[in-house]
Parts: structure tokens; sequence; C-alpha cells
């Protein structure tokens, strides 16, 4: 690692988007596993990686009476694969097609003695080539895939704290290999219109599942399509009348009308005087104007900010 970069690390799209769509589809391929073999959890908890001291690593896995977990190390740029039993496997990541990553995780699966059938589609992305299929060369840099998730790890940081300040239903601050973004999710707690659906390569339970109840949701996202760079986002489901023309901090933000939500440069972040500040003004300025504009219970909801090693007080 380059201990003289920002603790926030620059994130030149132009040069990271090769590696990144090399590593959402590596990403999608390993996290299948635990699709696989997981019982399902609301709203798809139950398929996400988490950030790790190292990496993205998907959690333990259940394989018959042992435990499984994969993790992506950018440190020593391997995907580890652990067992219970004390096995363990890697691969290299290094520039190789989709196919041959593939190949290479069933084998040592199998090697470990834990086996998984595992879907071969990518989802949410329009070019559905199954795993085995794609052959073509792929990039990895290191260096990218490293600086990504050093991003990862502050906003990991700052979302976990941003989480504290809400008494309701609340995701885990959770890494989506289909979307390809750190998330954290509030809920109402009140029952939300069936999801239309039409996900790329997404089946439409999954999504109406997932979206069931009200939510406001935030994360963190390397950008694609029309958003040439990384980005914070936050939108709302329903989006409440007058969401979009809600005024949101800090001045950087707008709302993304295609997207249907707000989007914050992550360099607008990364550059701030005060980049912690910046991002949580964000987060609670765009959970404002979904929660009021929703009329949700914030009172019930919400509480103050949790401090270190202070129990939060109950009246």
């Amino acid at each position: 690692m380059d201990q003289s970069d920002d603790i926030w690390p620059d994130l030149p799209y132009v040069a990271l988007a090769p590696t990144l769509e090399t590593l959402q589809l590596w990403a999608q391929i390993a996290g299948k596993v635990r699709l696989a073999q997981t019982p399902w959890l609301n709203h798809s908890w139950h398929v996400t990686f988490y950030v790790s001291a190292r990496g993205l690593a998907t959690g333990l896995i259940p394989h018959g009476a042992l435990g499984l977990e994969l993790e992506f190390d950018f440190i020593a740029q391997v995907l580890m694969i652990r067992v219970s039993d004390g096995g363990e496997g890697r691969i290299a990541l290094a520039p190789m097609s989709v196919a041959d990553f593939y190949t290479e995780l069933q084998t040592v699966l199998a090697g470990l003695g834990t086996p998984v059938e595992t879907d071969i589609r990518p989802n949410e992305l329009p070019d559905a080539t199954p795993f085995p299929e794609d052959t073509a060369p792929r990039t990895y840099d290191p260096a990218m895939a490293q600086r990504f998730w050093r991003a990862l790890v502050q906003c990991d940081r700052v979302f976990k704290r941003f989480r504290t300040g809400f008494l309701g239903k609340a995701s885990p601050v959770h890494f989506f290999w289909g979307s390809f973004d750190l998330a954290v999710t509030r809920f109402s707690g009140r029952r939300a219109p069936p999801h239309p659906g039409g996900v790329p390569h997404l089946p439409d339970a999954v999504a109406r599942e997932a979206y069931s109840h009200e939510v406001s949701s935030a994360g963190f996202w390397p950008g694609g399509g029309d958003v040439p760079h990384a980005a914070f986002y936050s939108y709302a489901y329903p989006a409440p009348s007058g969401f979009s023309g809600a005024s949101v901090a800090p001045a950087a933000a707008y709302f993304h009308e295609a997207l249907g939500e707000f989007l914050l440069p992550y360099d607008a972040v990364r550059t701030a005087a005060d980049p912690d500040a910046t991002l949580l003004a964000f987060l609670q300025s765009t959970y404002d104007a979904a929660a009021d504009g929703a009329e949700w219970d914030r009172i019930a909801l919400e509480c103050a900010e949790g401090q270190p090693r202070r129990p939060r007080p109950v009246r």
C-alpha cells in the first residue's frame, strides 16, 4: 500500500473501470456460493459480502456440518477459501478470464470436500454470458483493486456510524455483488407497494421481496453508464411526493432523474476539508427528505448517534 496516499484514495474511473468490471464478475461467482448454501434472509441479506481488514468476505457459509468462508484479500491479492475443518485453498488474483476463475474456484471447492453447485449466469448486468463460456481475456490491476477496497474501508466506517442513529429495522452495512455497491438501509416498518421488477437478469420475485417494505437506502458505487465516476447514492422506495426536489447537503449533491436517486460524487467527499462530516451530511439530509416526505414515525424510529463504550440511555 502507498502510505503517502490519502486516507480516502483517489479513484480514477478510466483506470479503475476495467479491473472492477473483472472483479464484479469474479465476485458474482464467489457470491453465488453463499447464495446456493444459505437459507433465504429478508431482502437478500444472506448473499452479501462484508468489508474486512483485508478485503471483502462472505462470512461463514454452511456446508453440511462444516462452515466455509471466502475472502477477496486485496493485500495478498488472493481469493482465500477456508473451511472449519482446517482446510484452506487460494486462487491468485491476476489477469484471467471469467471462465478460468470459475473453473479454478470449482476445483478448489471440490478439493476441499465442499463442492457447491451454483447458478452460472451473472445477475444485474446487461451481458449474461454464462461464467464457463466467458473466455475473453480480462484486465486485473492489483493496485486499482486495492484502491477500491481502501475506499470501501472508509465508507464502511462512516456508514456504520450513521447506522447507530436508528432504532428501527436497519440492514447491516454490506456489499451487494450483483449491483456491486456497499449499502445501508433503514425501514419505516410499513409495507410498500409491489416493486415493478424489470432489473436486468434478476427475477422479479427477488426484487419484490427486497422492496417489500418502505426504505430509505444509501450506499457507495464505483460508477458506470452515464455516471463515469465513483459516487454515493441515496434513494427511497417508494419515493414520496416531492422527494426529487428536496434540499439536501452538501452543495455537490444532486438528483439523478434516470436513476431516481440522489448522487454525491466521491471526489466531493475525498477532497472536502472534513470528509466524514461531508458524507454524514449527505446521508442525513437525504434520509430526512425520505422520512419527512413519507411521514415516518421519526420519534419512535430514531435515537442519538452511538458512542464507543456508552450504552444508549433508555427512558
